[in-house]
């Protein structure tokens, strides 16, 4: 018989409401026998800190962490607790272990998590690859960072927020000095795309019905492989051009699923049951459809 109140795991973020990870994580826990619950924290912007300090008192045993919140953690962590080599390269953390000594350890699992989906979807890695990112936000950014030290051969970052785009470009410019790297106005993107191997959506944009493709489907060619970072709609709209044009698509599900199993291995220890994972996700998406 379990005794005492679950371990209790989070994500920290605002807003979460939207969130599939209480399902993957709680079947994963269930799966094992591990007598924990993972649910949905609401935290402003400024927060984190304080939040952080106080899950700990609480007797945490991990959490997530996501928009807006991934570079403020990373700060506080770093300057307070602990962080992986992996994390203080990118400058982000997605992970939280509350270690039992009372320290805190950053980790990031959004890029690794990315690489297991780009393996599983097309069998691919981006070593050698001609690389176009859509948008330098916290995710993107650390796709491109990840991919340049993966062995990518050129990497074009677009945004709209130029000062984003510059910066992203002289650390991938530091990362991998001899990388071709270039910075693309979104209005210019589609000049790019079709010269490119890979295309990473990285923006909010396919979330909101009617939301336009960020691409035409003009940009796209047969065989491409297209990453989109949403998750639902299942199929955005970018993704939909993408299909018309004979490109290879993905959706953002997979790299939920894989940074999600490499979270619950450093809270646990344990090996993930990734087809249960994998399988709470598809009903949780299948339910929030219906």
């Amino acid at each position: 018989m379990k005794k005492g109140a679950p371990i209790p795991f989070a994500l920290l973020g605002h807003p979460v409401g939207h969130s599939l990870s209480p399902a993957m994580h709680n079947a994963a826990f269930k799966a094992l026998g591990i007598h924990a619950r993972y649910s949905l924290l609401d935290v402003l912007p400024g927060d984190i800190p304080r939040t952080l300090e106080d899950l700990q008192q609480k007797n945490f045993g991990g959490v997530n962490i996501t928009i807006p919140h991934k570079e403020e953690a990373f700060r506080f962590l770093k300057a307070h607790h602990e962080v992986s080599p992996h994390a203080r390269a990118l400058q982000s953390v997605n992970t939280v272990v509350f270690r039992p000594d009372g320290k805190l350890y950053g980790d990031n699992t959004d890029a690794p998590g990315f690489l297991d989906a780009l393996r599983e979807a097309f069998r691919a890695t981006p070593r050698g690859k001609r690389i176009l990112l859509l948008g330098c936000g916290g995710a993107g950014r650390a796709l491109a960072l990840t991919c340049a030290r993966q062995g990518a051969t050129a990497m074009f970052v677009s945004d709209i927020n130029m000062k984003a785009r510059c910066r992203l470009r002289r650390d991938l410019k530091k990362v991998a000095p001899q990388m071709e790297v270039g910075g693309v106005a979104l209005s210019r993107a589609e000049q790019v795309a079709p010269h490119c191997d890979v295309i990473i959506q990285a923006t909010p944009v396919g979330m909101k019905p009617g939301d336009p493709p960020l691409l035409p489907a003009t940009a796209f060619r047969k065989g491409q492989m297209v990453f989109d970072l949403i998750y639902r709609p299942a199929l955005t709209p970018t993704l939909a051009a993408a299909q018309e044009a004979g490109a290879r698509t993905q959706n953002g599900l997979g790299m939920l699923l894989h940074q999600g199993v490499r979270a619950f291995q450093l809270w646990t220890g344990r090996k993930p049951p990734v087809a249960v994972m994998r399988a709470a996700l598809e009903k949780a998406l299948k339910a929030r459809r219906n």
